[in-house]
């Protein structure tokens, strides 16, 4: 039996398998009539398409959340096996990074299961790791710190509302992974090790629907997708999507996707712009058999030779350059995940640019804006690069683009401009915009970074099963800008909100194997890496 390699540049190479334990709701009950007489259903025949697609409910405590799948089985109440997912001895492993995930969708798997009620869930998976981001005195020096925790083997469980019954022709299921049941969080820049740290991945299965013409996450839409094409088919409307994964120079999970009269092309001419080897963003309709008709194709930098995704950490235009966390990066020789990753930009000669991912930029009451002199840490970029320089060091950016992200936050106030409602939210400490707005050396001074003036308007796609009103949390997905030291977000969806937590100070020291590299910071800041393994 194969296993699949979780190889972080900076974590442990060993591999682990994990089972994932089910808890499921007592609702498989018999129903007794008068005079003992029993009710049966008549028996389940036939097939499904089942659909999986991946999603993750969280907070911001974490900047990366790392999982490797390698089977994904379910047992029916006769005690039945059937196995959705299992990883071959060749090809491309199925990884998430689920922390880009928040509120947000992407296809896993599709595969033909024999109708039947289930009660019960395997997973098997190849690694886990988890990243949070702080500044904090070390030693007496102001430092920002990248705390990357890896744990084999940590123990996970499936939660099912319900007895899952596969009928029909085909249907969806959602694989959510519940960020703050699944990390325990500690101090970030404690680099001796990690005390009141710990990993048990829980998901929630559920059953959802998959709309013929999605408009959110929440019914079949996949929103800013990011991926390195490595087929064009050629009818001139198909190609093969590769995602990024966690495995070095593996090619990722493939995604087929199909575009047609409506798909809007964004950054090029058209679908006979796009080639092998080009890195596309794009919104997408998922289809039953795992495949995306593509609403939206966007290409930041079509000479692009490697790409990096993940929040601006550190600025210092003095240099000029910045400091992100690569969360996802796709390219020659490049890991999909970060793994350890913080990258250095000269962007002296970068082209700054906004996703045109939300459509409504223009109506606006402030005008949209981010560039050189404007961005500030905590906001979500995407950077092209035409190279990585042998022996290391900065890499020059080509584009610097803003793309969108998920906020959580609480509402503390709101108010009218022309067509939008403003939510006034407050952010967590430990989110990035207050608490990486506080480094020494950067230029660029905000009010508060500790709230986010929120926009929405008719073009926002209202997901949450709350009210949305004043004391609530809610995660709102959407593009952030500076304007002249206020935070504002163009919202294009809202969700419900995970309920700020508290850094754990509990828990005993974790035994395992630590590494910690220190870095200089281009602000003065030093930069330090803490990587523990734990056994």
């Amino acid at each position: 039996m194969s296993s699949l390699r979780f190889v972080p540049r900076m974590f442990s190479s060993e591999k682990f398998v994990l089972t994932l334990l089910v808890t499921v709701w007592s609702g498989l009950t018999t129903n007794c009539g008068s005079g003992g007489s029993t009710s049966k259903t008549a028996p389940l025949s036939g097939s499904t398409q089942v659909m999986v697609v991946l999603t993750s409910t969280a907070n911001d405590q974490l900047s990366e959340f790392d999982l490797g799948f390698q089977s994904l089985a379910l047992t029916s109440q006769s005690g039945k096996t059937v196995t959705l997912q299992s990883l071959p001895t060749s090809g491309p492993p199925l990884d998430a990074e689920f922390m880009h995930l928040n509120g947000m969708a992407q296809p896993l798997l599709s595969v033909t299961v024999p109708q039947d009620i289930y009660t019960s869930a395997t997973v098997t998976l190849g690694g886990g790791a988890f990243v949070c981001i702080a500044l904090g005195q070390i030693d007496g020096e102001q430092t920002l710190s990248s705390a990357y925790y890896t744990l084999y083997p940590p123990t996970a469980t499936v939660n099912f509302p319900s007895p899952l019954t596969v009928t029909g022709t085909n249907m969806a299921l959602s694989l959510d992974l519940l960020v703050s049941q699944s990390a325990t969080i500690g101090d970030c820049v404690n680099v001796d090790g990690f005390t009141g740290f710990s990993m048990a991945p829980t998901f929630s299965l559920t059953p959802f629907t998959l709309a013929a013409s999605p408009t959110n996450s929440a019914n079949g839409k996949v929103l800013g997708i990011d991926g390195e094409i490595t087929a064009v088919g050629s009818s001139g409307t198909s190609l093969t999507l590769s995602l990024p994964n966690y495995v070095p120079s593996v090619t990722g999970l493939p995604v087929s996707v199909q575009s047609n009269s409506n798909t809007v092309y964004q950054g090029i001419s058209g679908f006979s712009a796009l080639a092998a080897g080009t890195f596309v963003n794009m919104d997408g309709a998922i289809q039953s058999d795992g495949s995306l008709v593509a609403t939206r194709i966007a290409v930041e930098d079509p000479s692009a030779v490697d790409v990096f995704r993940g929040p601006l950490m550190q600025v210092a235009a003095s240099v000029p350059s910045f400091f992100m966390h690569a969360r996802e990066m796709q390219g020659a020789g490049m890991p999909g995940f970060g793994s350890g990753e913080n990258m250095a930009f000269y962007y002296s000669g970068s082209a700054f640019q906004i996703s045109q991912q939300l459509s409504n930029l223009g109506n606006l009451p402030f005008v949209p804006s981010f560039n050189a002199s404007n961005m500030v840490p905590g906001q979500e970029i995407y950077v092209s690069a035409p190279s990585i320089p042998e022996g290391g060091g900065y890499l020059t950016g080509s584009t610097v683009t803003l793309m969108p992200q998920t906020v959580d936050g609480t509402v503390a106030a709101s108010s009218s401009a022309g067509n939008f409602t403003i939510y006034t939210i407050s952010l967590a400490s430990y989110d990035l915009f207050p608490m990486l707005a506080v480094q020494p050396g950067q230029t660029t001074v905000e009010n508060d970074p500790s709230q986010i003036e929120v926009y929405v308007d008719s073009n926002t796609q209202m997901i949450n099963t709350q009210s949305l009103s004043s004391g609530g949390t809610f995660r709102f997905y959407g593009l952030v800008f500076n304007d002249n030291g206020t935070l504002r977000m163009d919202c294009a969806e809202v969700n419900d909100g995970v309920a700020f937590t508290a850094p754990s100070s509990s828990g005993g020291q974790k035994v395992g194997t630590i590494q910690i590299e220190r870095r200089p910071g281009a602000t003065g800041v030093q930069q330090v890496v803490t990587t523990v393994t734990t056994h």
